[in-house]
C-alpha cells in the first residue's frame, strides 16, 4: 500500500509514519519529491494488519491500496514521469536525447573518431562497452580495464556523459569509476543480484529489456533496483525474440507505449538490436519517436565492416548524421525539444559546449 503525506511534511512527521509502518508489519520504502512525499510499504497485505488506520493521522491525505506488483516504478505511486539526471542531460522531460557510440571499445582512435561524429551530429550521450557479454565464448568479449582507460580519456576530450555495460558485479566498482551510467543488457535482465548491485551504487541505470522478457517482468526488474534505493532508471525496448528471422529481434513498440502507461521512468529504444540490420535503424527510430519513446540508443562506427562485435547493425558516421536529421521532422511534430550541447569539463571547474 501506498501512503500519501499532506503537501510539505515535516521530518518528524515523515519519520512517524515510516515508524507506524514498521509496527504494522511493512518495511517504508520514502519517496520524496519537491512537494510531496510518499511512503511505500511493502508487504503482504493478506497478512498484515491494514495500513488504512493511517488515514486518521493529521499529516496523512490518504493510503491507496495498490494491485501491481511492480510498486515503486507504478504510476499509482508517482504519476509524473521520473527526471533522471546525468550531469547536464536530463532524460524523462521534453527533451529527445539520443546516445550513440560503438557496441564495443576497440581503440582511443575508433572511440574518439565516433564520439565526435555522434556529437556533433547532436547526441548527447556516448554508448560503448567495455565489457560484452557474448552468446559464443570465442566472441570478442571487450577490453575490458584498458576499455575503461580509453573511455575516460575520450570523455575528458568531448564531454560526453558514458554509457557503459555492466556484466557482473565485481566489475562495478571499476566501471562507475569512468561511467555516468550503468547498463544493464538482455542477457542480465533477470539478473536479480546483480540489479541490486547496480542500484546501491548511486548511478542511473539504463535497464534493457529481457530478450524474453514480458512487459510486467521487466518492470518487475526495474522494481529490484527501486526498491534498493536506486530510482534513476531508464527503460529500454530492444526487441524481444520471436519466430521471426528476417530481423534480429522484433521491436515490440506496444511496450513502449504500455511502459510509459504503467511505469514512472524514461523510456527509450534501441532500434540496433532489435534490427541486427543498419538499413533499417532510421525508419525504426522514425516509429519510436512516433510511439512516444523518451529516447534512442544507436550504434554507430567508424568502419562497421572492421566491428569486433555486431557490425552489421552498425551506422557508419554519415549515416547517423543523416538519421538524425530525418529525425527532426518526427520530434517536432512530437513536441519534442532539441537537447542543449553536453558541457565540456575543462580546467578549474570551467566549462564550454
Amino acid at each position: 500500500m501506498i501512503v500519501v503525506l499532506t503537501p510539505h511534511p515535516s521530518t518528524s512527521d515523515v519519520r512517524y509514519v515510516e515508524r507506524r509502518v514498521r509496527e504494522l508489519g511493512y518495511k517504508p520504502h520514502t519517496i520524496r519529491g519537491a512537494v510531496r512525499t510518499i511512503v511505500a510499504a511493502v508487504g503482504d497485505e493478506t497478512k498484515r494488519q491494514t495500513l488504512e488506520v493511517l488515514a486518521t493521522l493529521p499529516m496523512v491525505e490518504k493510503v491507496i491500496p495498490i494491485q501491481k506488483r511492480y510498486r515503486l516504478v507504478s504510476r499509482e505511486v508517482e504519476p509524473q514521469t521520473y527526471r533522471v539526471r546525468v550531469g547536464s542531460v536530463v532524460m524523462g522531460g521534453p527533451a529527445f536525447h539520443v546516445i550513440a557510440g560503438p557496441c564495443s571499445v576497440e581503440s582511443e582512435r575508433q572511440i574518439l573518431s565516433t564520439a565526435r561524429a555522434v556529437r556533433a551530429a547532436g547526441a548527447t550521450l556516448l554508448r560503448g562497452g567495455a565489457f560484452k557479454p557474448r552468446t559464443s565464448p570465442y566472441d570478442f568479449q571487450g577490453l575490458g580495464g584498458a576499455g575503461l582507460r580509453i573511455l575516460r580519456r575520450v570523455k575528458e576530450e568531448t564531454g560526453l556523459p558514458i554509457v557503459s555495460e555492466a556484466v557482473n558485479e565485481k566489475d562495478l566498482d571499476s566501471l562507475i569509476e569512468v561511467a555516468d551510467v550503468i547498463q544493464i543488457g538482455a542477457r542480465n535482465a533477470m539478473n536479480y543480484s546483480l540489479l541490486e548491485a547496480a542500484a546501491r551504487t548511486g548511478r542511473p541505470v539504463i535497464l534493457k529489456r529481457g530478450m524474453a522478457q514480458t512487459i510486467e517482468e521487466w518492470l518487475l526488474s526495474a522494481e529490484y533496483l527501486a526498491k534498493n534505493g536506486n530510482h534513476q532508471v531508464i527503460l529500454c525496448e530492444r526487441g524481444i525474440r520471436t519466430f521471426e528471422r528476417a530481423t534480429r529481434n522484433t521491436l515490440d513498440l506496444s511496450a513502449v507505449v504500455l511502459a510509459k502507461l504503467e511505469s514512472n521512468l524514461p523510456v527509450i529504444v534501441d532500434p540496433s538490436h532489435a534490427a541486427g540490420r543498419h538499413d533499417l535503424v532510421a525508419a525504426l527510430s522514425n516509429a519510436a519517436v512516433a510511439a512516444g519513446a523518451d529516447g534512442l540508443m544507436i550504434e554507430v562506427h567508424e568502419h562497421p565492416e572492421q566491428a569486433a562485435s555486431d557490425g552489421s547493425q552498425q551506422l557508419t558516421h554519415e549515416a547517423f548524421r543523416r538519421l538524425m536529421q530525418g529525425l527532426q521532422p518526427f520530434l517536432r511534430a512530437a513536441g519534442r525539444t532539441k537537447p542543449p550541447a553536453p558541457r565540456r569539463v575543462l580546467h578549474r571547474g570551467k566549462t564550454r559546449r
